[in-house]
């Protein structure tokens, strides 16, 4: 979904709230973490991430739209991207 259907899905239901991709990366497991957080939600994200990287807590704990809650042991995490959602993203030699 792109930035702008986001946009446009959260201003039919009265509200204008953009979409905010988490990709984390998790060490020795193949496949990475994926989450969709309302943009209100980053920089507590990134007060949570920074936290966990830091030592500070032993767990990241993130809370998606959907209400899934996905707990990360600290000294697990390989790498965190916190940007726009998938859509947006460019892949390819026209990137």
């Amino acid at each position: 979904m792109s930035r702008r259907s986001a946009l446009r899905r959260s201003a039919c239901l009265g509200r204008t709230i953009w979409a905010v991709d988490v990709r984390i990366g998790v060490t020795q497991a193949p496949r990475e973490l994926n989450l969709e957080l309302d943009d209100g939600e980053r920089e507590k994200t990134e007060n949570a991430v920074e936290a966990a990287l830091s030592g500070a807590t032993d767990v990241l704990s993130l809370t998606d739209k959907r209400g899934r809650k996905v707990a990360i042991p600290a000294a697990k995490i390989a790498y965190v991207e916190i940007g726009p959602v998938d859509g947006d993203r460019r892949i390819g030699f026209g990137a």
